[in-house]
């Protein structure tokens, strides 16, 4: 047996090496300083799909949270003077491997998460993305020259790193989090330290991996496993950390904000939230019901994308919802691996007990089931797409964000009052409109309070946009340009003339 194999355990080996062609993508261990290091005890890592053990994770000792930090911070100089074509091409040896091994991470990505192995490649190709952009980018961190006001004088800016950054990442994207956020801070210089969601570790590793064979140096990219609340609790009181970046709940990313403000760290937060999708009158229904199906059932509607709240015009109220209903019935649900299957499992059972909790308060409320039939779900973790009808504001479905595939549907009479029932919520991350009169349009895309507001297409994220929210969704933003502001400080120079000496 091979010192690789005896690192990792029988379970791993039978559960997932078959579906891979390179078994050292798989790993238990941490990441620190460039080193595989083991905690004082395991975790395991379930699949979603069969609701059994895939294999277990090492938990770190809070001290070994603090080694990876001191790593970061030793790594940091000698990062961040290195060149930007540098390190742009250590970026993009790292973003080459990501698309060598593009089906080997889908596949380890659905064994844990549970999501379709067609979302999965996605998510590599989109992950992968962001490495390629922001190595691009790192050639392009300009400063400016600003016109002087004081006589003699040359005012300027440049852009420096921040320094040691901790990423703390989600279940339901644990490849794309990552590399978003890690991609941008390693191209502007910063040293990373990264806490995957528990539920998702491998997906993490096995970026960790690839990283070190793209030749990153050690300390500058760490991985860190174990207890979120603890090891959160550690990057958020070091000093050491200037940065922080989450991706996560609303709720988590409050807490997350109050334990860092003890050292004034740089913070970025994509929160939760509740997406209207708005039908305007002049569009044609089939066309909404298939895209409504595209923007709620995205990744099982466990995105914080998926739409939320669907409303539609009066007029055609009734015949969306008919067409919505057939649509969703299509749907085909099981295990990611399957071919053809459009919906997976929940990442865990209480998100099934959650998904519950919302269809019976609505009904309890008043609205109707169209479709949903539960005693159809393949397993313990499955929820079957689910259609709600009449819905309204007291209900939890329309103020909650669902992560769960049940659509929740309600009607309207005019923009005003769909603008203001959109709005009624402390979200403000992304919102969809549906429609061709530009006038309409344009009111709904000024009057809508959401970060991002996508017009007659699901699709709206990508590298070169700035995702991000406003309100409770987050603080800050994550790609394009402006990729590098979470990451970077101003420096300002002033220099002046020399100044004779009186005398000399």
């Amino acid at each position: 047996m091979t010192s690789f194999a005896r690192q990792i355990s029988s379970k791993v080996t039978e559960a997932i090496m078959p579906y891979l062609d390179d078994p050292r993508l798989v790993r238990e261990l941490a990441y620190v300083n460039g080193r595989w290091i083991n905690g004082d005890r395991d975790f395991a890592v379930i699949d979603p799909a069969s609701n059994e053990v895939i294999g277990h994770c090492t938990e770190l000792r809070q001290e070994q949270v603090e080694s990876a930090i001191e790593a970061a911070a030793a790594a940091f100089p000698a990062w961040r003077d290195r060149l930007a074509d540098q390190r742009a091409e250590l970026l993009m040896r790292w973003y080459e491997l990501l698309l060598e091994n593009r089906e080997d991470l889908a596949r380890l990505m659905v064994l844990e998460q549970g999501k379709t192995l067609q979302d999965a490649r996605g998510e590599i190709s989109y992950g992968a993305s962001f490495v390629r952009w922001f190595a691009e980018e790192a050639r392009r961190a300009y400063g400016e020259t600003i016109p002087s006001h004081i006589p003699g004088a040359q005012l300027m800016t440049v852009r420096q790193p921040i320094g040691v950054a901790a990423l703390i990442t989600p279940w339901n994207f644990p490849n794309a989090m990552i590399t978003r956020k890690a991609a941008a801070a390693l191209a502007i210089g910063c040293s990373v330290v990264v806490k995957p969601a528990s539920e998702t570790p491998f997906s993490a590793l096995a970026l960790a991996e690839l990283a070190e064979r793209a030749g990153l140096p050690a300390g500058v990219f760490n991985v860190v496993t174990g207890e979120g609340p603890k090891v959160a609790a550690v990057l958020c009181r070091s000093d050491k950390v200037q940065a922080l970046s989450f991706t996560g709940s609303t709720r988590v990313g409050r807490l997350l904000l109050e334990q860092s403000a003890g050292t004034v760290k740089r913070c970025s937060m994509e929160l939760g939230g509740n997406a209207p999708f708005i039908v305007l009158p002049d569009m044609e229904v089939e066309a909404a019901a298939a895209a409504a199906v595209d923007a709620k059932f995205q990744t099982s509607g466990q995105d914080c994308l998926a739409a939320n709240r669907i409303f539609v015009s009066r007029d055609q109220y009734q015949p969306f919802l008919e067409a919505f209903r057939r649509r969703i019935e299509r749907l085909r649900v099981g295990s990611g691996m399957q071919e053809g299957v459009e919906i997976g499992p929940l990442i865990f059972p209480r998100a099934v007990q959650k998904a519950r909790e919302l269809v019976d308060d609505a009904l309890a409320k008043g609205a109707r089931l169209l479709t949903g039939d539960q005693a159809r779900a393949p397993g313990p973790n499955y929820f079957m797409p689910t259609l709600l009808a009449d819905v309204t504001p007291d209900m939890q479905v329309y103020r909650e964000e669902n992560f769960c595939p049940v659509a929740g549907v309600l009607a309207y009479d005019t923009l005003e009052q769909v603008i203001e029932m959109a709005n009624d919520t402390e979200y403000g991350l992304a919102a969809y409109v549906y429609g061709n009169n530009m006038r309409d349009v344009w009111r709904l895309m000024n009057g809508l309070a959401f970060g991002m507001v996508s017009v007659n297409s699901v699709k709206m994220t990508g590298h070169p946009i700035p995702f991000g929210g406003i309100k409770q969704s987050g603080l800050g933003r994550e790609g394009s340009q402006h990729g590098f502001d979470e990451y970077s400080e101003i420096k300002y120079y002033c220099l002046g003339s020399v100044i004779p000496v009186p005398g000399s």
